[in-house]
């Protein structure tokens, strides 16, 4: 199931406390906002419980600073039976707007659909 649209999942500023040693935004952080953004593109596919099964080909291109507001992509790129293939494409953009975004990273992901126990189960009934 290929869909052509490119829709903000999540667009958050990057505050302080989310640096590393060196001034820049912790990488960590953003892979967490991959993954968050990731579950809400399986959620609009089907109302279930998903779990992270991978990330793959996460490669930083640009650092993200503080006050950048940064914008996760989402694009489902396939439905399986218990799984859900998202792509996430990352920008960041200076939060007064002066410069156009740039692009930070991108990541594909497998999430499944879990139970309340954590067991696979179908994406759809």
């Amino acid at each position: 199931m290929e869909s052509d649209v490119r829709e903000p999942a999540i667009r958050t500023i990057m505050m302080p406390r989310d640096t590393n040693p060196l001034g820049c935004i912790f990488g960590g952080h953003i892979v967490s906002l991959i993954d968050q953004a990731a579950v809400q593109c399986a959620i609009n596919v089907a109302n279930r419980n998903f779990v992270t099964k991978l990330i793959k080909d996460v490669e930083f291109i640009e650092p993200v600073n503080v006050g950048d507001v940064v914008t996760f992509y989402g694009k489902v790129t396939s439905v399986g039976r218990t799984s859900v293939c998202v792509r996430i494409d990352v920008e960041a953009q200076h939060m007064k707007g002066a410069m156009p975004p740039k692009s930070v990273t991108s990541a594909e992901l497998v999430l499944v659909a879990v139970d309340d126990e954590g067991k696979p189960i179908p994406v759809k009934n």
